[in-house]
C-alpha cells in the first residue's frame, strides 16, 4: 500500500503540471501538456520496471515538473543556448520536486535519490536513471515522434534518432522496435541503425 505522502507528493506534482497553459488533444479532450506527458512517462516507467523503487515512481511523476515555466526562447538561440536551456530545466526540476517532497515529508536520502534521477546523472552506471532514460524515449517514440517527423527532412530525424538511440539499454531497444510505428517512422529507424553511429552523445 502507498504512503499517505507518496500519494500527497504525487498530487503535488499533478497540480504544478496541471497548470501548464498550452494543450494537448487526447482524444476528444485537450488536456495540460506537461500532465498528459507526466502520464506518459509514467505509463512507460511502470512498464519497464514494475518493481520501481520508491525513488524512482516518485521521479517518474516529477521529470519534467514546471517545464512550461521556462521557455526555450528566454535563452539564446543555437544549440549553445538549447543546452543552457537543458542544464536550467534540469536544475529547476529537481529543486521544484525537492521542495514538494520536503513539504510532503520525505528524507534527505529520498530527496537525493529523486534529484539524482531527475537530473539523470550517470546514466550508463545507474539502472534507475538508465530506466528513466528508456522511458523518455520510449514515449518520444511512441506519442511525439509521428508529429515532430511532420516537420522535419528525412536526414534530420535519422540523426535524431540514431542518438536517441545510443541513450537506450537493450531493453530499451526491444521495446522501441516492437512500437507499432507507421511505414516512414521504421524507415527512418532502419536507416538510423544502419547508418554511421559514432556521434556524440
Amino acid at each position: 500500500m502507498s504512503e499517505p505522502r507518496f500519494e500527497r507528493a504525487i498530487q503535488a506534482f499533478r497540480q504544478v503540471s496541471a497548470a501548464d497553459p498550452v494543450r494537448e488533444r487526447v482524444g476528444d479532450d485537450a488536456r495540460p501538456r506537461e500532465l498528459v506527458h507526466l502520464e506518459r512517462l509514467v505509463t512507460w516507467v511502470e512498464r519497464l520496471a514494475p518493481d520501481a523503487s520508491e525513488p524512482l515512481r516518485l521521479a517518474a511523476h516529477c521529470q519534467h515538473i514546471g517545464r512550461f515555466r521556462v521557455p526555450r526562447e528566454s535563452f539564446p538561440e543555437g544549440r549553445g543556448g538549447y543546452l543552457r536551456w537543458r542544464a536550467a530545466l534540469a536544475r529547476q526540476h529537481a529543486a521544484t520536486a525537492a521542495d514538494i517532497l520536503r513539504e510532503v515529508g520525505y528524507d534527505h536520502e529520498t530527496i537525493a535519490s529523486v534529484e539524482r534521477i531527475v537530473q539523470k546523472q550517470t546514466p550508463a552506471t545507474d539502472p534507475e536513471v538508465q530506466t528513466m532514460e528508456d522511458a523518455l524515449c520510449l514515449a518520444f517514440l511512441e506519442h511525439e515522434f509521428p508529429a515532430f517527423s511532420a516537420k522535419h527532412p528525412d536526414d534530420k530525424l535519422v540523426t535524431i534518432l540514431r542518438k536517441t538511440w545510443r541513450k537506450m539499454s537493450e531493453r530499451g531497444h526491444e521495446h522501441a522496435l516492437a512500437l507499432p510505428l507507421d511505414a516512414r517512422a521504421q524507415r527512418l529507424v532502419a536507416a538510423a541503425l544502419t547508418g554511421p553511429s559514432k556521434e556524440p552523445r
